[in-house]
């Protein structure tokens, strides 16, 4: 059976939250987790979607676009608990 552009889309996020784990402390607070998942989003995902259609790199939005799901999962996994999503 083939991949589908999702299979491969998940499995590029899950790559992304390991590499990020590996780089990165936990995240401490929603504040924290709010503001990289922000400057993932908007910041840099953003400046590819806000660049005319003709000369997006395409690549590069994908990349970001990941990186905007990874930081969803690491928040979910590390601020969504007792710990630390109360601080």
């Amino acid at each position: 059976m083939r991949a589908t552009p999702y299979d491969i889309a998940i499995a590029d996020v899950a790559s992304e939250v390991d590499s990020a784990v590996r780089a990165w402390p936990p995240m401490n607070s929603a504040h924290e987790g709010f503001g990289v998942i922000y400057e993932e989003f908007i910041v840099e995902l953003g400046a590819h979607v806000w660049t005319k259609q003709k000369n997006r790199d395409l690549a590069a939005m994908r990349k970001e676009a990941i990186q905007v799901a990874a930081m969803a999962i690491r928040f979910a996994a590390e601020v969504c608990t007792e710990e630390r999503g109360r601080r």
